[in-house]
């Protein structure tokens, strides 16, 4: 992937944002995600988070800066095709499945596209495909394990094809063997995947580059490996490894798949 050549896929520029009642939630974040990253959003409760990715798809209203999606503008103009383009999968799978099948869930979104007939039954079994759940195609999701759920939840998005997968808290309240299919799912994914997480692991297992966010600002920007190595950055900022976990014994990738962002591996700290 060449990407520092190509423009990015989401592209968040000097972006800042405060609630009804007064709280700064971001100040001027600058973010470049390129077609095909799969980056790790990390940081503390209260960091930012959560804030950054509503504005991803128009939930919220950037009140200073901009945020862009393929060069399309984040707006009230553009807010159908832009959430097309930006599909989130929310940490409560049950936030996203309501339908009496899993087949009627994940067929929900191209229907109201205006998708119908065989067109749309390809497009749905496709996603499940992907996600290896096509078998349960006529089950209720509530007959499912949470795990499966979550995986449905991600097919949901994955029908409506979109060119980046936003995933919140992925990893939260699932089994050993249940992380694991997912991690399978998300790596052979052909799609631009941004990844809030807690899971440090998970991130080091699945995002190559880690951006992290405190206090509304991101701070560092690098291999995700170099992150969570830098035990300064990670004091600073309040991330905690797992008792137990060291990077350094897993080890790190690949020089090729460590860079950030297109510009080789490294943490690019911020200091403001």
């Amino acid at each position: 992937m060449s990407a520092g050549r190509e423009p990015p896929v989401l592209d968040v520029r000097g972006l800042a944002y405060a609630y009804p009642d007064g709280h700064q939630a971001l100040y001027g974040v600058d973010l470049q995600v390129h077609r095909g990253e799969r980056v790790a959003l990390l940081g503390p409760n209260g960091a930012g988070k959560t804030t950054l990715v509503l504005h991803l798809n128009g939930i919220h209203t950037a009140g200073a800066g901009s945020v862009s999606v393929s060069g399309l503008p984040v707006g009230k103009e553009h807010l159908q095709e832009v959430r097309r383009r930006v599909g989130i999968v929310f940490q409560d799978p049950d936030d996203q499945l309501f339908m009496g099948s899993v087949r009627a869930d994940v067929a929900f979104g191209p229907h109201n596209l205006g998708l119908r007939g065989a067109a749309l039954e390809a497009r749905v079994m496709a996603a499940l495909e992907q996600v290896g759940m096509a078998a349960y195609a006529d089950r209720p999701p509530h007959h499912l394990s949470f795990g499966q759920r979550r995986r449905v939840a991600v097919a949901t998005v994955l029908a409506m094809e979109p060119e980046v997968l936003v995933l919140d808290e992925p990893s939260s309240n699932l089994d050993p063997a249940s992380r694991r299919e997912l991690a399978d799912v998300l790596r052979a994914l052909d799609v631009t995947v941004l990844m809030v997480t807690h899971d440090l692991p998970y991130a080091l297992e699945l995002c190559p580059r880690s951006v992290v966010l405190h206090d509304g600002q991101v701070v560092a920007d690098g291999a995700t490996y170099d992150v969570l190595t830098d035990d300064a950055l990670m004091r600073a900022h309040r991330l905690e490894l797992p008792f137990g976990f060291d990077p350094r014994t897993v080890g790190a990738p690949p020089a090729a798949s460590r860079g950030g962002h297109g510009s080789g591996s490294g943490v690019d700290s911020v200091t403001t």
